[in-house]
């Protein structure tokens, strides 16, 4: 599929409706089609990995089309350089996410970014960090747990940082890496509890939710089905 045909097919759907009922949940109404997130996927797949194209989708600016983008660039192509560049883009909590764990935890830079965007003051850059270290818990299965366990520092420092969308993800981030084995799951607790009692409003909810899931019975059950 060419660019014009993708930009007039989602044109073609946008939903005032869905666009408020987004602008309710955080994100962005700016440049926003109201387009969901399965019929973006099923484009997806059918214009298939094209990293030129992704390039055009990105700038044109329209919230979906840059969904679409992180959907189908080639992360073996992706540069340091278009990572910083989205980065700087980055406007709504869900392309952030979106563009993290769907193309940019797949590059080379993964990790290196987690520590180089966690530093950020741009609260969506920052965010990028987080959901960026979540995605990797989640995703990268041959790290080792040391791998993680060397980004606790980041989660600790940037846990008093009372903006919504980064303290989300630093939860987020403490979370996954502590649901993905019994030996990090109790670590992550045990920074968990750490945090919990920094003197900051930010850094009790995010301990406080993380233990939370981290202690509850379903993960204990998840973490008790894998092979030692």
């Amino acid at each position: 599929m060419k660019y014009a045909e993708i930009i007039a097919e989602l044109k073609s759907q946008k939903n005032p409706e869905n666009i408020a009922g987004m602008a309710r949940f955080g994100i962005s109404s700016h440049n926003t089609l109201g387009i969901s997130i399965p019929t973006l996927r099923k484009l997806a797949k059918r214009i298939g990995k094209d990293h030129a194209l992704a390039q055009q989708l990105w700038a044109s600016g329209i919230h979906e089309a840059r969904l679409l983008a992180g959907f189908i660039d080639d992360p073996k192509q992706v540069t340091k350089k278009q990572m910083d560049a989205w980065a700087k883009d980055f406007d709504s909590w869900d392309i952030v996410d979106q563009v993290c764990s769907n193309l940019f935890d797949k590059t080379p830079y993964a990790y290196e970014k987690v520590t180089q965007w966690s530093k950020s003051r741009e609260e969506f850059v920052k965010r990028a960090g987080f959901a960026l270290l979540a995605a990797l818990s989640v995703h990268d299965k041959t790290a080792e747990d040391e791998v993680f366990i060397s980004y606790f520092p980041i989660i600790k420092r940037e846990a008093v940082d009372e903006r919504n969308y980064v303290r989300k993800a630093v939860n987020w981030a403490l979370r996954q890496i502590g649901k993905r084995n019994k030996r990090l799951n109790k670590e992550a607790i045990a920074l968990a509890e750490e945090i919990s009692r920094i003197d900051s409003k930010a850094a009790r909810w995010i301990a406080a939710d993380a233990l939370r899931e981290l202690k509850s019975d379903m993960v204990k059950r998840i973490l008790a089905r894998q092979k030692a």
